[in-house]
């Protein structure tokens, strides 16, 4: 059964992902927020969905995104941190019809820290949600095949090292996530459902 994406969901998870990058930083600052520019770069094996970079039939493939990670103190050394995708809903609704998107929340413990780095680790849950093709499917053409609505939780763990910048604007961020998910399709005849492991290296930026 082939179903099509409503076009004002579509702006309105558009508008949802650029408001974060639209928040000045010292209103955040002010607010005991955080806010760090992540990119994420990795790969993944998915036995459900299309993978835009690999041939119909391929199990996955590289993955990647932007997003925007908002952290708050949680006491004890331990911060909230919330992380909502930019980049991957954005280019797969506009250049694919499709709909990937994954945001998480971590609990992250302070491990070591110094004048100059930070090191954090922790727990990460969230939901994945999916409109679009089959792994088997081509991009476009005939070889595309009907779309479909999934979703599941995903678990997993992430940790980076900040480089501690007091006299400049932002500091830089390395890290690593690894993340298992479980999908689940909905109102699709074929019952498409699987698994999905991964884990990408991290970059970011956070404001000061």
């Amino acid at each position: 059964m082939h179903h099509t994406l409503f076009v004002n969901p579509r702006f309105l998870l558009l508008f949802l992902s650029l408001l974060p990058l639209l928040l000045p930083g010292r209103a955040l600052g002010q607010s005991g927020m955080t806010l760090t520019t992540r990119a994420r770069m990795g790969a993944r094996y998915d036995d459900v969905r299309m993978c835009v970079a690999t041939p119909a039939g391929v199990n996955g493939g590289p993955a990647g995104d932007v997003s925007a990670l908002f952290s708050w103190s949680a006491g004890g050394g331990r911060r909230l941190e919330f992380d909502l995708p930019v980049m991957r809903p954005i280019l797969f609704g506009a250049a694919f019809r499709m709909l990937q998107f994954e945001p998480s929340l971590a609990l992250t413990f302070l491990l070591d820290r110094t004048a100059s780095r930070e090191l954090r680790a922790g727990p990460l849950a969230g939901i994945s949600l999916h409109h679009g093709p089959d792994e088997d499917s081509e991009p476009s053409g005939e070889g595309r095949t009907d779309s479909f609505f999934a979703l599941g939780p995903f678990v997993g763990g992430t940790g980076a090292i900040t480089f501690l910048r007091p006299g400049g604007t932002f500091d830089l961020q390395l890290g690593v996530t690894v993340y298992a998910t479980r999908l689940f399709s909905f109102d699709d005849d074929p019952d498409h459902g699987g698994f999905v492991f991964g884990g990408s290296l991290d970059v970011g930026l956070r404001l000061r």
